[in-house]
């Protein structure tokens, strides 16, 4: 694999390109423009890329609005549709989070065979579709509307796992490392917080109506994202080695046996955790599909190591720099399930706030996540990715250990406004910079795989964590039959968020002083 840390390997993989591409002059004009040699950015007019940009980052804009929309009205919800267990409430979340991380490596990888466009239209259409439905769950009766709401919440998991990567995948295709690709990955990352407290401002003001319609509309305006990324989003030329393959032959370079085996790992894996606070650990069940889902993950691994020609991932790309920030990710965003879960949790039914006022109370994380972002994109280059990564797991801990502490009678602009300013630190610093470590880490031809590795990373470990903190409380809340049991709980939980993001912060100081003893050893030879 051509790869290099400095970005040599794009620009050679679009010059095979852009040499290929003349051989075939049938090829549609914008085809043409695109494989020319420089970065794709460069062929674009400030009006194309500012709109290409803009529609790349909706992606997440979007995913942020299925997760803290539907998370904003959940026992709105649960009220209509008779589901009252906390442990049932959370599976509407986390179920979603976990259809996110599970499928994200192979739709990457999907993109990297089929393109990334197409890719995208897909994801917009099909996540249209399961929020229309989980919309019209609304008239079914008794556990009917339950079970299709929850199934049309985990489906529609997967328009998102299409949506994310690829759209990464695009904007690593088409900007050469250095300040504006940093700038354009910290937007994307930027895009996160302000989804969130657009997608529960709306719903909480569709509600106010019928909250189906929250769904509804949802899903008509993911159908106009996929009208306009056919007729806006470039087509960027696939490699020559895969523009060669059949459609049957690159549906065999896709590691089918691979992903089945990895998807289901990541399942069972995460559905034991999930279950389990609402149904117990003493289920059987529970524990054997854990147990089946761990020993699944080694399979995995022997068959990516082993067996498939073309794996899943490529390990020969996961450097150890590339392993330390990716399990800072799992333990700041995981600690982030956490955070948003319980801290809209605690201001609905301790402090009682509505879904409107509890959106008021978020809003400001939409303001400091960008000035985050735009922070994260400026100085990304100027003091390296590990300090990035620190500052980012200390907004995280700093974050959860207020909401872990914050009491129940007290002023918001205390503890509460405080926490919405410091989180969107540790969310729009760490994205941006695990996401260009692994963009510029791989070539041109595996940018949808390392867009996916970073985006599987980060909604997994939102499922796992909000799962096991469920856990936490429902062992702790002794029923939750009272508000200082219900407090107890919350706090338990909460407190599991505040072990993970001390733990991303020890990982990410192991990660500095690594890089530290790498740089001297590099003085000392030279």
């Amino acid at each position: 694999m051509d790869r290099d840390f400095n970005g040599d390997a794009p620009r050679r993989d679009i010059n095979r390109a852009s040499a290929h591409h003349s051989a075939h002059p049938s090829k549609q004009n914008d085809d043409l423009e695109l494989a020319r040699p420089g970065s794709i950015a460069e062929t674009l007019s400030p009006v194309r890329e500012f709109i290409f940009v803009g529609l790349l980052c909706s992606a997440q804009f979007v995913t942020q609005i299925g997760l803290v929309g539907t998370l904003n009205i959940l026992h709105i919800i649960g009220s209509d549709l008779g589901i009252t267990d906390p442990g049932v409430l959370a599976w509407l979340i986390a179920g979603y989070s976990l259809t996110v991380g599970t499928f994200i490596l192979l739709s990457g990888r999907c993109g990297d065979m089929f393109g990334y466009k197409n890719m995208l239209v897909i994801g917009f259409s099909w996540f249209a579709v399961w929020n229309v439905v989980a919309g019209c769950s609304i008239y079914l009766e008794g556990s009917g509307g339950q079970v299709l709401f929850i199934f049309a919440r985990v489906l529609g998991g997967i328009g998102p796992a299409i949506l994310l990567p690829n759209a990464l995948g695009l904007l690593g295709a088409s900007y050469d490392e250095g300040h504006r690709k940093d700038m354009v990955f910290s937007l994307f990352g930027a895009c996160a917080p302000g989804g969130a407290v657009v997608g529960g401002t709306l719903a909480s003001l569709w509600s106010l109506l019928w909250w189906p319609w929250a769904f509804w509309a949802f899903g008509i305006t993911l159908a106009i994202l996929a009208m306009l990324s056919i007729f806006i989003l470039p087509s960027v030329p696939l490699e020559a080695e895969v523009r060669n393959l059949s459609h049957r032959e690159r549906v065999r370079e896709l590691d089918l046996l691979g992903a089945s085996i990895g998807i289901t790992a990541m399942i069972l894996f995460n559905f034991a955790w999930n279950q389990a606070p609402g149904f117990g650990w003493n289920k059987t069940y529970i524990y054997v599909l854990l147990i089946v889902g761990i020993l699944l993950f080694f399979v995995f691994f022997w068959v990516e190591l082993k067996v498939a020609k073309k794996p899943l991932i490529p390990f020969d790309a996961l450097s150890t720099d590339v392993s330390f920030v990716l399990a800072c990710i799992a333990c700041g965003w995981a600690a982030f399930g956490i955070w948003v879960y319980y801290f809209i949790q605690f201001l609905q039914q301790l402090r009682h706030d509505s879904p409107l006022l509890t959106m008021a109370h978020l809003c400001p994380v939409a303001i400091s996540g960008f000035i985050a972002a735009i922070t994260g994109g400026h100085v990304m280059s100027r003091i390296g990715p590990g300090w990035v990564m620190l500052i980012s797991m200390l907004a995280f801990l700093t974050g959860c250990i207020l909401v872990a502490t914050m009491p129940i009678q007290q002023i918001y602009w205390a503890q509460a406004f405080v926490t919405t300013l410091i989180i969107p630190w540790g969310m729009d610093m760490s994205f941006p910079a695990a996401t260009l470590i692994m963009s510029n880490a791989v070539s041109i031809k595996h940018q949808g795989m390392a867009a996916s590795l970073v985006n599987t990373v980060v909604n997994y470990s939102i499922s796992i964590g909000v799962g096991i903190a469920g856990t936490v409380e429902t062992h702790i809340n002794n029923g939750a039959d009272t508000v200082e049991n219900k407090l107890a709980g919350y706090r338990g939980a909460m407190y599991v968020s505040v072990g993970l993001s001390g733990l991303g912060v020890a990982t990410s100081i192991l990660f500095l002083l690594k890089m530290r003893s790498s740089e001297r050893r590099a003085t000392v030879k030279a």
